[in-house]
């Protein structure tokens, strides 16, 4: 074990002065980090002719940014348990910066590759620190309003991503993707100044588990993208060793108590599928729009657009939905949203592209409400000590839902043979999928009311 810092448990830590301009900044730190990674899909055509690359090789680019994606959101946000948020993040924006001036000047595969995972690398700091911090800082009386703030901001890039990718690549080539995500270095200065002083002391930090950790999810995401099954089995014998060795050492990468709380496993069930649903629909609309109604690149972006903006005006109202009338109602809501959304889309879907724009708007707004009351439940229901843990494993999850949705909705178009009927199959899969997160979320509130109800007592 290395030694690193922690912050002193004695006295409150010093509170955020600036709380609004944190996570206005922070928001749009998010929104280029998820645009990053949703508009360089859209470049992968021209890198595939530029760098003279097979289909692939070339989606090891996007593969390789997956894992290191996620291995890296859990690590930063398990780290500020250690180490304060401000350093975590200095050293992920520092990288991310780095790694977009080594990719805007790449002209061959190695260096592109390694571009893309130091990207990665740098990213991961920005989504679940974001969380600890909302968690950590602000009160719960407007911790809602900061958590939507920040989903909004991802559903913004998942939606604007496509758009300003295919507009850069086509006008200024795929090079200048790089450049968009190159300005996080400008923000390094703000958020070192605006961010709180936290005070540290020594502890040693569990390497071996994090390694452990980091192998198995790794293992996982390549079983999603290749479906070998000595991938899966050697996945789970190094995720079994990570489980014998976390409860044998004093301070665990993965706290063991965290793992056990059924409570907790709910939520990240609940948000597992609710990126299910959304990335799914994300990867199945431009193929409706391209197969059934043969609109190009600029009008998919065009029709997708709406509801990501509309999810982004939306967040001040879910945040004070969420701080006013609690994050059970909002979740109950968001679900019944996205519910009703796959059940529209089983139907109307390829029956005219405005259906598509306009149900979308109940998938964007439902999943902005979903992600953020579950991230805002989690903070309420974990310890202050266990909240970068907690965060860490709720956004790793969410992650790890949103590529197995993609990968999942490709094998069903494809082992479909039957035109008509293979959209209707997907979205009634994701109906069935929201009909079972609805049923363990209200054994969720019947728990949570039991447990409520026995302290009151107490």
């Amino acid at each position: 074990m290395s030694t690193i810092s922690i912050r002193s448990q004695g006295d409150e830590l010093a509170q955020v002065l600036h709380e609004n301009k944190i996570i206005l900044l922070w928001s749009f730190i998010v929104w280029l980090v998820v645009m990053n990674t949703t508009m360089f899909n859209v470049a992968l055509p021209s890198v595939l002719s530029d760098l003279s690359l097979n289909s692939s090789t070339a989606s090891w680019i996007v593969s390789g940014y997956s894992i290191v994606f996620a291995i890296s959101t859990l690590t930063y946000s398990r780290l500020s348990d250690f180490i304060p948020i401000s350093k975590l993040l200095f050293v992920g924006l520092s990288i991310l910066g780095v790694a977009s001036l080594i990719g805007f000047f790449s002209h061959h595969f190695i260096v592109l590759m390694l571009a893309r995972v130091l990207q990665a690398a740098g990213a991961g700091a920005v989504p679940g620190l974001a969380m600890v911090l909302a968690g950590r800082y602000i009160p719960v009386s407007r911790r809602g309003k900061a958590m939507s703030y920040i989903a909004s901001a991802a559903s913004l890039g998942f939606g604007l991503g496509p758009v300003l990718g295919g507009a850069i690549t086509q006008y200024l080539g795929w090079n200048f993707l790089f450049a968009i995500t190159g300005f996080v270095i400008l923000m390094i200065p703000i958020f070192l100044k605006l961010l709180p002083k936290e005070e540290v002391k020594p502890v040693k930090f569990d390497t071996i588990g994090g390694m452990l950790t980091g192998l198995g999810v790794t293992g996982l995401l390549l079983f999603l993208s290749t479906l070998s099954i000595p991938i899966l089995l050697l996945s789970i014998i190094i995720l079994a060793c990570m489980w014998w060795h976390i409860k044998r050492v004093d301070i665990p990468f993965l706290q063991p108590a965290i793992l056990v709380n059924k409570q907790f496993n709910k939520l990240l069930f609940i948000g597992f599928v609710a990126f299910i649903t959304h990335f799914s629909t994300l990867f199945l609309m431009p193929l409706i729009l391209t197969d059934v109604f043969s609109k190009n690149p600029a009008e998919v972006g065009m029709i997708i657009f709406p509801g990501a903006i509309l999810s982004a005006i939306a967040a001040q109202f879910i945040g004070r939905f969420i701080d006013r009338f609690g994050n059970i109602l909002v979740t109950f809501l968001g679900q019944g949203l996205l519910l009703l959304s796959t059940i529209l889309f089983s139907l109307f879907s390829t029956i005219s592209p405005y259906s598509i724009l306009f149900i979308y708007m109940f998938t964007s707004i439902g999943f902005s409400s979903v992600t953020s009351s579950v991230s805002n439940e989690v903070t309420r229901i974990l310890s202050r000590d266990e909240i970068g843990a907690g965060m860490g494993m709720t956004q790793l999850i969410q992650f790890f839902g949103g590529a197995f949705g993609v990968t999942l909705t490709g094998i069903l178009l494809t082992i479909q043979s039957n035109f008509s009927y293979k959209y209707f199959t997907i979205f009634s899969l994701l109906t069935f999928l929201l009909v079972t997160s609805l049923s363990i979320f209200i054994l969720y509130f019947l728990r949570n009311r039991k447990l409520k109800h026995a302290n009151l007592e107490s």
